[in-house]
């Protein structure tokens, strides 16, 4: 892990919702996913993390009052849509509130723009100008549009034919082998078309060990 990737903690009931939730953050550029909690009390076991992702809805109890207990950074992820949810979640210190269901660029533009927030919030002292551009980095519709945006290339379009012409979803180090390049490399693009909505990201169970990425094209295959 990078010194400069931020750390994100999930904390979802749902296993599966919240793999998949980690695997969208996994593929971001800048940030790793520190773990994941189905309940208030793994959370709070948790370790330090720069942002915790919230649903409201735990086993045992809110988790609005877990975001109050926190010493990081948060935005809730919940179903829940009633007023006095969303008023209590931005009042025990939330900096968001996504609606489920959302699609995975959604989630992928609230991280971008949470990456800008602590960017401009990394100097000492900030003007007037700064604070409103910190402020509004965590409201991204602007950035939620540019994600959408892949720019072409000889690497993208070969990642782009390996999944067309695979029988079955591939993982980073399958697509890497496939066309040639080194894993990183595979991923960095694998995540930029999965931010633009071009590929669809799944997870593969294994029998030990968390979920491997896997990655399955989205459009229709290209002809050769």
């Amino acid at each position: 892990m990078s010194e400069s990737e931020l750390t994100v903690l999930i904390v979802e009931d749902d296993f599966r919702v919240a793999d998949m939730h980690a695997a969208i953050v996994d593929a971001l550029p800048g940030f790793t996913v520190a773990g994941t909690a189905n309940t208030l009390a793994a959370a709070r076991k948790s370790g330090p993390v720069d942002l915790a992702l919230v649903d409201v809805y735990l086993p045992d109890g809110s988790g609005i009052d877990l975001v109050r207990e926190l010493r990081c950074d948060s935005i809730m992820l919940s179903a829940a849509t009633e007023a006095e949810t969303v008023r209590a979640a931005v009042a025990a210190g939330a900096l968001g509130y996504l609606v489920k269901p959302f699609a995975p660029t959604e989630l992928a533009a609230r991280m971008a723009g949470y990456a800008r927030y602590r960017k401009i919030l990394a100097a000492d002292n900030l003007g007037p100008a700064e604070v409103d551009a910190a402020l509004d980095a965590l409201r991204p519709r602007i950035a939620a549009q540019q994600l959408t945006v892949v720019t072409p290339s000889p690497t993208k379009d070969l990642v782009l034919q390996a999944l067309d012409g695979a029988t079955g979803p591939m993982s980073a180090a399958e697509v890497a082998a496939e066309i040639g390049v080194s894993r990183a490399t595979a991923q960095r693009y694998l995540a930029a078309l999965a931010t633009s909505d071009e590929v669809k990201i799944g997870l593969r169970y294994g029998s030990t060990g968390r979920p491997e990425q896997e990655f399955v094209a989205k459009s229709p295959p290209r002809p050769r």
